[in-house]
């Protein structure tokens, strides 16, 4: 069950926040690694590589030039996440058969070929909401709840839970 993330369109000015969530979101989630179109950031690159690096784990993410080559020599199965596909709860059963599994959020206007190249459309709600909450919510979904208690290897900073407060161990 190894699951990737494509970001569509990445735009530097206006997308440098939310691109950068969607990738948290996806490692914080379960997902192994992440790729993005639209213009190359080194800073979202950097920012993520840190994250990685801080809290463990070895998630990167890498600019990829055209998503259409990208999709159709991707070898595993594609999930497009899209307010107008099939709900989530029907369809959630057959993408878990997948042994390798690219989900794709978008940006931009999403192209009429990504629809055409995913192996699903799927949504997870019908009314607008963000890709970060559709990607968090599929991927929940998609490992049962397992996501919460992920262990990640090597990290220098851990998250001690408790009620009220923050606390944070580092290991340096």
């Amino acid at each position: 069950m190894a699951v990737s993330v494509l970001r569509l369109g990445h735009r530097i000015f206006r997308d440098q926040r939310i691109s950068t969530h969607v990738f948290l979101a996806a490692r914080a989630l379960g997902a192994y690694e992440g790729f993005y179109t639209g213009e190359k950031d080194k800073n979202l690159e950097k920012s993520v590589k840190k994250i990685s690096e801080q809290w463990g784990g070895n998630f990167k993410i890498k600019h990829i030039s055209s998503y259409k080559k990208f999709l159709k020599e991707w070898k595993g199965r594609t999930i497009h996440l899209t307010v107008y596909g099939l709900p989530l709860k029907k369809t959630i059963t057959g993408i878990r058969k997948a042994k390798k599994l690219l989900v794709v959020v978008g940006g931009e206007k999403v192209p009429p070929e990504v629809y055409q190249l995913a192996d699903w459309n799927v949504s997870v709600t019908s009314q607008p909401h963000s890709e970060v909450a559709a990607l968090a919510l599929f991927l929940d979904r998609y490992f049962h709840g397992k996501e919460f208690s992920r262990k990640f290897p090597k990290p220098k900073m851990k998250i001690i839970p408790q009620e009220r407060g923050k606390l944070v161990k580092k290991s340096y």
